[in-house]
C-alpha cells in the first residue's frame, strides 16, 4: 500500500499528470481513426520514449493503449467502421442505436463501460498481478486449443435465427486463415507466389476493408438512390450522451460480466483481445434471449466495450509480473521497459517497486481522465460527423482508409487487401451474410491450428491430450454448451414465458 501511495503522489504531480491526459487524448485521436490503432503509435512512440524520463514515458504509452481501445467504438458507433479490431462488435449495435437517433447515449454507454472496464481490470493489475500471472503459465498447446474453440463456438451462440449462414462463412474465415507458410512444415499454402500472403492476409487492412471501404461504397449506393449529392446530410442526430439511472443499473450486470471476462482473457498471453468481446457479447444474448441484439440494444454495446477495455490492463498481468507480453501492444511496453534499463519480471516489483506500481496505478487513473474526456471527445466528433455531407464524408473515409491500410506495413499490396476485402464487404452485407464470424474465424484459426499440431506432437498423436487437462476439458464443455445454444434457448425461452404466465 505504500508503493501504490507513493506512486499516487508521482502521477497527481502537474507535469505527470498532463502527459498523462495528453496520452489519453491521443489515444482517442488514434483510435477514432480507422486504420491507426495503439499498436502502431505506440510502436512509433517507444523509440522516442529513450531519451525521456521514465515517469512520463509510461505515463504516455499507458495514455494511449488505455484511450485508444474506446477511441476504436466512435467511428464504429457514428459510421459503423470500427476505428480499432477492438470495436467490431460494438458496430453491431453501436450503429443500430444511432440510426435509431441514440448516436449520443450509444457513445455514452460506450464511453462508461469502456472505463468501468479498465478500472476494474486496473484494480486487479494493482493489487493481484504476480498472483494470478501464476495461473496463466498453466496454459500449454491443449488449452490454447480449447480456448480458440471456445471463441469459435460463440459463433453459434451469435447466429440465432441464422445459423447456417454464420457457419458457412465462419468455414470461409477458417479456409482463409490457412494462406501462408504452415506452422507446422513451413510450407507456403494458397499464396499463388506472392511475398505478401507468405505471413497470411494482414488483419488490419483487411478490418479497414471489410468495414470502411464497403461502408463508403454503401454511402455511394445511397447518394445515387437519393440524388441529393453534396446537399444531404446524414438523417442521424445525437441526442442525450448520458444514460439514465435505471438503465445504467440495468447494464450493470453485462458490464461487470464483460469487465470479468476481458480481465481473464487479458491475462492469458496470447489469447487476444477479440476472444474477449466475442465471449462478452455472446454471453449477453444468452442472458437477455428476449432483447433484439443487432437492431440497436444497449446491452450488446456495454458488452463489448467493457471487455476490450479490461483485456488493457489484464494483458500487462503477465508482463510485469512474470516478463511475458499478454499481446502485440503489450510486448511494446517490453521493449519501452528494457529501452529504460527495467528488466520485467518477478524482480520488476523488489528492485524497482517505484516504476512497477507507478505503471499499474496509471491504468487506474488513465481510465478516470478517460470518462470526462471520452464523452467530450466523442460528442465532437459525432457532431462534426453529422454536419458533413455524404460527399465529402465518403470521400475522407476513403483517403483514411487507403492511407490507414499502407500505413500498417508500408506497403502499397496492403491497400489491395484493403479493396478486395471492401468489395467482399459490401457482397456480403447484400447478400445478408455477417461479417462478424469471418474475422473471428480469421483471428482464431491459426490460433487453433498451431494448439491443435503442436498438441499432438507432444502426446505422439493421441487426442486425449485435449481432455486430460481439467482447464482444457472444462473450455471444451463450455464451447459444446454455446454449440447447443441454439437448441436449447428456445426450450428455456418457452419455459420462461410459461412461468411469467
Amino acid at each position: 500500500m505504500e508503493q501504490i501511495f507513493l506512486a499516487l503522489g508521482s502521477i497527481f504531480s502537474p507535469d505527470v499528470l498532463l502527459v498523462l491526459s495528453l496520452g489519453v487524448l491521443l489515444g482517442l485521436i488514434v483510435g477514432a481513426i480507422p486504420g491507426l490503432n495503439d499498436t502502431i503509435t505506440l510502436a512509433v512512440l517507444v523509440p522516442v520514449t529513450f531519451s525521456m524520463n521514465p515517469l512520463y514515458a509510461f505515463a504516455l504509452l499507458v495514455g494511449v493503449y488505455c484511450a485508444a481501445c474506446y477511441g476504436g467504438s466512435i467511428p464504429a458507433i457514428l459510421l459503423k467502421i470500427p476505428g480499432t479490431a477492438s470495436s467490431v462488435v460494438t458496430t453491431i449495435d453501436g450503429y443500430a442505436m444511432a440510426n435509431k437517433g441514440e448516436a449520443g447515449l450509444a457513445l455514452g454507454i460506450s464511453t462508461i463501460s469502456s472505463v468501468a472496464g479498465g478500472v476494474i481490470s486496473a484494480i486487479v493489475l494493482v493489487f493481484f498481478a504476480p498472483t494470478l500471472a501464476k495461473y496463466a503459465l498453466h496454459f500449454g498447446p491443449p488449452e490454447y486449443f480449447a480456448l480458440a474453440v471456445l471463441g469459435l463456438s460463440t459463433v453459434a451462440g451469435m447466429s440465432g435465427k441464422h445459423l447456417l449462414k454464420n457457419l458457412i462463412v465462419c468455414v470461409i474465415g477458417l479456409l482463409i486463415s490457412t494462406i501462408g507458410m504452415s506452422p507446422q512444415t513451413g510450407f507456403p499454402r494458397f499464396t499463388m507466389d506472392f511475398l505478401l500472403l507468405y505471413d497470411g492476409i494482414p488483419l488490419v487492412p483487411m478490418l479497414i476493408g471489410l468495414f470502411g471501404i464497403s461502408s463508403v461504397l454503401h454511402m455511394v449506393e445511397r447518394m445515387s438512390a437519393e440524388a441529393t449529392e453534396a446537399k444531404h446530410v446524414l438523417p442521424i442526430t445525437i441526442g442525450k450522451t448520458l444514460p439514465s439511472l435505471k438503465m445504467l443499473l440495468a447494464l450493470t450486470p453485462t458490464i461487470l460480466l464483460g469487465s470479468a471476462i476481458g480481465t481473464i482473457i487479458g491475462i492469458i498471453p496470447g489469447a487476444g483481445m477479440l476472444m474477449a468481446i466475442y465471449l462478452a457479447y455472446d454471453l449477453t444474448r444468452i442472458r437477455y434471449s428476449k432483447l433484439e441484439f443487432g437492431k440497436g440494444e444497449p446491452h450488446g454495446v456495454a458488452a463489448p466495450e467493457s471487455a476490450n477495455n479490461a483485456v488493457v490492463a489484464g494483458s500487462m498481468v503477465p508482463l510485469l509480473a512474470l516478463g511475458i507480453p499478454g499481446n502485440s501492444t503489450s510486448a511494446l511496453f517490453l521493449g519501452a521497459l528494457m529501452i529504460q534499463g527495467l528488466r520485467p519480471g518477478p524482480a520488476l516489483f523488489t528492485e524497482h517497486p517505484d516504476v512497477a506500481y507507478f505503471i499499474v496505478v496509471a491504468f487506474l487513473i488513465a481510465n478516470l481522465l478517460m470518462l470526462p474526456m471520452g464523452l467530450a471527445f466523442g460528442r465532437i466528433i459525432a457532431k462534426i460527423i453529422f454536419k458533413i455531407s455524404h460527399v465529402l464524408l465518403s470521400g475522407t473515409i476513403i483517403l483514411l482508409c487507403i492511407t490507414g491500410a499502407y500505413a500498417v506495413g508500408l506497403d502499397p499490396s496492403y491497400i489491395w487487401v484493403a479493396v478486395i476485402f471492401g468489395a467482399l464487404g459490401y457482397i456480403m452485407d447484400k447478400t445478408h451474410l455477417p461479417q462478424a464470424p469471418l474475422v473471428l474465424a480469421m483471428v482464431l484459426g491459426p490460433v487453433m491450428e498451431i494448439g491443435f499440431e503442436q498438441s499432438l506432437v507432444k502426446s505422439k498423436g493421441s487426442m486425449m491430450i485435449f481432455f486430460q487437462s481439467s482447464i482444457s476439458l472444462a473450455m471444451l464443455g463450455i464451447a459444446a454448451l454455446f454449440m447447443l445454444a441454439p437448441l436449447y434457448t428456445p426450450i428455456i425461452a418457452k419455459m420462461r414465458n410459461k412461468l411469467d404466465k
